[in-house]
Parts: structure tokens; sequence; C-alpha cells
């Protein structure tokens, strides 16, 4: 496996050679170079850095190799133990922190793991910080606190439910209207954290959750990543229950979809198309999704009077185009919801309490929701990469034999037809190639994405 160093953060496999893989040796290495970036940015008496971390097998004794690692560095640390990456990033927010780091390797296996590293605004980095913390872990000499500065780690349980108590106050999340609405929910937690936030928000709203994998042991009891060949279980058990929805989050709950009450995928890209009708219809404005994501927001936004902007995939350029943009909700159509009211990340908690709050309004069935919005269908598939694969030249060759058509060369390439899209990517988080595709059916969405792949094969000789 290869060590990842990217804006998303340093991800790795756990165990195997220093460098290549995600070691202690490399926890501490990066660890030590954002300490020494925290410094950097402000000088102060003191520092403060958040840390938390989902519940994956090696994540207490990552998070005790970073916490001990900032201690070193003469910075405090903030311990929330098993916590949520929107719960982190509020803590930043709340304790006025100098940042903070969240151990986890979001939807990938139980061999990864990773350290996501926010700024003093709890939000992700920018490519130029990220890129000032590879080289700070690669050239520089890093000074430690002599024994009198060491810095301390101060323990606070209470960040999930301070998390539920700011989301019960948006004005938009209607407590009373949900509690009315008597709604019965399956929650897949996949073994993780969000097996303990999912059912305390649903609790504080009054709304009968059945839990399903939430015991948070990092034993995840399928494929971690939300989509519909892993959710098997969860179908059934929303069938079973006779409740009226299923929701699933991965390990540190940034992504959220659901299931209808007929065991069927609402599809994790209408995750955000619904908030955003919900949200849209109470603060008309603008909107924000990345350019992998469905043309259905675009079409939401546009009927309800605002304007629609694409960003660059991954949640710093989103969350940077919703700035500009000044957008009122925006996301990534892997079920990530950005509600600026709140803090500028992907949030599966305010993103259910918005969904509930919608649900309580149109009084209607999930599955008669969903119907609502525009049919688009979409193949979200993969290529492994070899040392022998040039992306750079695939890339180039791909725009080029599309040239007449719209090319958008952003972030990869996408190709846009007058029915149906395509975006090719090199992922920033597992050495793959991405290739998104969209169309109005789900064999015609395929058909492109296949097709797509022998020609991409076919310029890299494979």
């Amino acid at each position: 496996m290869t060590l990842i160093k990217s804006i998303s953060g340093i991800r790795g496999t756990i165990g195997g050679t220093q460098g290549d893989n995600l070691t202690p040796i490399d926890a501490v290495k990066y660890a030590a170079a954002y300490g020494a970036w925290v410094k950097q940015q402000r000088n102060k008496d003191e520092y403060r850095v958040v840390v938390g971390r989902d519940a994956r097998i090696s994540g207490s004794m990552m998070q005790q190799l970073v916490m001990n690692t900032l201690v070193g560095m003469g910075i405090h640390v903030i311990d929330l133990d098993l916590s949520t990456t929107p719960t982190v990033e509020m803590a930043v927010m709340m304790e006025h922190a100098d940042g903070g780091i969240i151990l986890t390797a979001s939807h990938n296996p139980k061999q990864w793991n990773a350290l996501k590293l926010l700024n003093n605004k709890g939000e992700f980095l920018n490519a130029d910080a990220g890129q000032e913390i590879l080289d700070l872990a690669e050239n520089a000499d890093l000074e430690f606190a002599e024994v009198d500065d060491l810095g301390e780690i101060h323990r606070n349980d209470a960040y999930i439910d301070l998390h539920i108590d700011e989301i019960l106050q948006l004005d938009l999340v209607n407590k009373e209207a949900i509690e009315k609405a008597n709604l019965k929910v399956v929650v897949d937690g996949v073994n993780s954290t969000g097996g303990i936030a999912i059912p305390l928000l649903l609790e504080a709203l009054g709304v009968q959750s059945v839990k399903l994998y939430c015991n948070p042991t990092g034993e995840f009891p399928h494929n971690p990543e939300p989509l519909k060949e892993h959710l098997g279980d969860l179908m059934e058990m929303v069938k079973d229950e006779n409740a009226d929805f299923g929701i699933v989050v991965d390990p540190d709950v940034d992504r959220l979809a659901f299931v209808d009450e007929n065991g069927d995928m609402f599809g994790e890209e209408y995750t955000l198309v619904a908030v955003a009708d919900y949200v849209l219809q109470h603060t008309p404005g603008n909107t924000v999704s990345n350019m992998s994501s469905s043309r259905a927001l675009r079409d939401i936004t546009r009927k309800r009077g605002g304007a629609y902007t694409a960003s660059a995939v991954g949640e710093v350029n989103v969350v940077q185009m919703m700035k500009d943009t000044n957008a009122v909700i925006g996301g990534e159509g892997n079920g990530g919801i950005i509600y600026p009211e709140l803090h500028y990340g992907r949030d599966s908690l305010v993103g259910v309490a918005l969904f509930l709050s919608y649900l309580a309004d149109v009084k209607m069935s999930v599955s008669a929701l969903r119907k609502t919005y525009s049919p688009y269908f979409m193949s979200k598939k993969k290529i492994q990469l070899t040392p022998q694969i040039n992306v750079d030249e695939i890339l180039k060759g791909m725009a080029s034999k599309y040239a007449n058509e719209e090319v958008n060369t952003i972030d990869g390439v996408k190709i846009d037809f007058a029915e149906n899209w395509v975006h090719l990517r090199k992922s920033n988080t597992e050495p793959i190639i991405r290739i998104y595709t969209e169309a109005a059916t789900q064999e015609a969405a395929d058909t492109l994405a296949d097709a797509i792949i022998l020609e991409i094969k076919a310029i890299a000789g494979i």
C-alpha cells in the first residue's frame, strides 16, 4: 500500500514499512509537522488543538501517538476520544482552538487510518497549508518543548451532546413538528461513532430509533462506504421493522444516505438535493456542489430562484466556493451536507435534522419525496492505478478526444454531453482513477461508464 499525502490528510494502511504505510513513526512525524505549522500561524503563549477519532481498531493507538506528539511540541490537547468529524470541527470553533485533528480514514476499510487536519476555524486545510506541513515533515528540524513547557491533555466527553444542542437551536430544525410526526427510523452506524451520535440526535428530536451495527467496536460489518451494494441488512430491517426510513453514515459521520420505507435507496446524491430543497424554500439563495455531483441540485436551485455553482472535488474546494458565492447550503453528492448556519463542514447530524424537518413539513413518505426530483442516475466506477499508468497523459488524451464537447479541466476532466456527463479524476484518498457518469437511466449511466473505461484502457495500453 502507498502512504497518501494530500489536502485530504495523511492516509494509509496500518503497519508495514515507514514511509510506505501509516506506521507509528509516520503518525508522529506528521503530527509534529502539524504542531509546528500551528505554532507558525500565530505567536501565542499557549496553543490548543482538538483531537478526536472514529471507532476503527487502530484509532486508540493513533490518537495516543498524535496527542502525545503535540504534548511534546508544547501544545495543549482537548481530547474528544470517540467522536465524529463534524463534532471535532464544531469543537475547534467552540473552544477557540488553534486547530484540530481527526483520526479517521472515512469510508476506507478497517486496515486504513488517517490524520485529517483542521485550521483554527474548524475547516480543512487548503492546498497551500497542506503543502507547508508536508514540507515541514520532510525538510525541517522540528523543535520540541523542554520539560517545563510540555503541553497537557484535557479530556472532554461532552461535545457530541453540545453539537446536538447547537443543531436543535437552528431556525430550520423543527423539533415540535418532528415529534408530532411520530417517526420510526433504523440507524446503521457501521459499528463506529455514528452509532453513538445519530441515535442521540434522534432521541433529542423525539424520533424512535432502531439500532443496527451501532456498537462502536471498529469491526465494520460491511464495506463502510454507504452505497447500495453494502446495505442489504439495513434495507431488510427497514421493511421488517415497518420503519419510516433508514439512515446510514460512514465511520466518521460526514456522509449520509437514506433508505426509503420500501427498503430502496433514496440515492446518496439526493441527500443533498432534498435537504437543499427544504433550506431553499425557507431561505432562498445559492448552492454549491462538486463537479462529480448530480445535476439534480442545479435543477432544484434554479427552480427555487437561486444560482448553482460547481467546484473542484474536495470539501475545502466546496467550502471556498460556497463562501465566494454566499451559498446558503452546499456539499458533495456522496451524501455530504454543508450548512453554513451551523459550520462549514460536511455534517450528517445536521443533515438528518433538516431532512426530518422537511419530512414533517411535507407530510409524505420518503419514497414519494424522492419522486418529486429529477430522475437522474449515476454510475461510480474506478480503475486501480499501477506505476505504469500515466494519469496525466490519460486525462489529456480524453480531453483531446472530446474537444468538441463541453470540457472542464479544473479537476481532472469533466465532459458534459447534452443528455449526460462523465467526470474522470485521480482520487486524493486511494490509488485509483474515479469514473463518474450521470444519465437519465441507470443503464445509460453504466453503459457510458463502461465505454469510457475501455477508452481509458486503450489510451493507457492496458
